[in-house]
C-alpha cells in the first residue's frame, strides 16, 4: 500500500466534504442512533422514536421554536438524549406525546405564521 499526502484546497476538498467526513467518523466511533420515523400532514408532524427500557417518568421533552429535545432524567436506568430540528416552529398547545411499548410518539402541531403586514393609507 502506498500513501501519498495531498495538498487540500477548497477546489479539491470543499468544506461540505470535510463535514461529511467528520460526521462519518463521529458516528462510527460514537455509535449511531437511528433516525426517527417522521410523517407529515397539513397541520402536524408525527415522530416515532424507539426508547426501550424507559418509562414516562424517565423522559423529559422540551420544545423551543422548531427544536424538540428529548432527555432521560439522571436517575433513569438507561440514558437517552436527542434533539431534532423541524423546518417550522412548533405549536405546543396542539402537540402531544405518547409512550407505548417502548415507542415514543410525538405529534407536533405546526405553528401557523402570523402575518405582520399592516396597511398603509394612500394620501
Amino acid at each position: 500500500m502506498f500513501f501519498a499526502p495531498t495538498l487540500r484546497t477548497a477546489r479539491f476538498a470543499p468544506r461540505s466534504y470535510d463535514r461529511a467526513f467528520e460526521r462519518f467518523v463521529n458516528e462510527a466511533f460514537a455509535g449511531t442512533r437511528p433516525s426517527p420515523l417522521v410523517e407529515q400532514d397539513d397541520k402536524s408532524w408525527t415522530l416515532s422514536i424507539d426508547v426501550p427500557g424507559l418509562s414516562r417518568e424517565d423522559l423529559a421533552i422540551g420544545i423551543e421554536g422548531a427544536v424538540v429535545r428529548i432527555d432521560s432524567k439522571a436517575e433513569a436506568r438507561r440514558q437517552f438524549k436527542a434533539a431534532y430540528e423541524l423546518p417550522q416552529d412548533i405549536d405546543v398547545s396542539a402537540s402531544d406525546a405518547r409512550l407505548e411499548n417502548g415507542v415514543l410518539t410525538l405529534k407536533l402541531g405546526k405553528q401557523v405564521p402570523v402575518s405582520q403586514v399592516s396597511q398603509l393609507a394612500i394620501n
